[in-house]
């Protein structure tokens, strides 16, 4: 199974040809499952329902209940955002969970949950997007707790064998409290299972537009699985980054996606 996560920069940009561009790198890398975030949706158009169409697969999203700042930022209140799941199976349920923030930025972020039907097991699958504010550490650890049990209850309420898959854009790093909080409980980070000479910043100063903003390279994207199912089900086989270079002179994204291949 190839999995993929790629937070896509909603409607920031040259978007319309950022679209295509987007296209163009998922039909290179055929995931089967992918999760997104900052979705754009306006009216009937919705991106994750546009690039399914075109890729021939299944989909569903869950839009924010709180996008102001997005919309402040854009200069349009008619956008809205979100995080979606695309899947070459069907989709047989899916549910979403709205973060806390407490006394945190409230962008309406979520966690969606799909349950898949692939070859031989259902997959529960899980996308999300998490605060953004590099103060924000203390809400992200919430949100990661908010996840975990999230996960814990529809991954073990699936009555399958396959362990969960978390992807998302966590805007924190590796070795950071949320990223700790969330290994211990029993999900491992695919990216340990990469090259380790492979280039692995997602928020990467060498795309265009990280580069605007004077910040640093991050790892801040990715996919975790569960422990394996019997005979090996889930394990990680690989990981590595894709979508982090222009297409026909457009980066897709401000984003590097993460790709992972499991097995047995």
């Amino acid at each position: 199974m190839r999995v993929m996560t790629w937070n896509l920069w909603w409607r920031f940009g040259p978007w319309e040809q950022r679209q295509h561009a987007i296209l163009d790198v998922l039909r290179d890398i055929r995931p089967d499952v992918i999760g997104l975030q900052e979705v754009w949706a306006q009216g009937d158009d919705n991106l994750a329902a546009w690039l399914a169409g075109e890729l021939g697969m299944h989909w569903t999203w869950v839009a924010s209940d709180a996008p102001w700042r997005f919309h402040k930022r854009l200069g349009d209140a008619t956008v809205d955002v979100g995080n979606a799941v695309l899947s070459r199976w069907p989709i047989a349920e899916h549910a979403s969970l709205r973060l806390p923030v407490d006394d945190g930025t409230d962008d309406g972020r979520t966690a969606l949950y799909t349950l898949l039907d692939a070859p031989g097991h259902q997959v529960p699958f899980f996308t999300t997007h998490l605060n953004s504010a590099p103060r924000e550490s203390a809400v992200r650890c919430r949100q990661v707790a908010a996840v975990a049990r999230f996960v814990a209850e529809r991954g073990s309420g699936a009555g399958t064998d396959h362990p969960p898959i978390v992807t998302g854009d966590f805007n924190a790093e590796p070795d950071s409290d949320e990223l700790r909080l969330f290994g211990s409980q029993g999900l491992m980070d695919a990216w340990h299972l990469a090259d380790p000479q492979a280039p692995s910043v997602t928020w990467d100063l060498a795309n265009d537009y990280p580069s605007l903003t004077f910040e640093r390279g991050w790892r801040i994207d990715y996919i975790h699985v569960g422990l394996p199912g019997p005979g090996g089900l889930g394990t990680i086989r690989s990981a590595r980054r894709a979508g982090d270079v222009p297409v026909d002179g457009v980066c897709p994204s401000d984003h590097a996606a993460v790709v992972a291949e499991l097995g047995p």
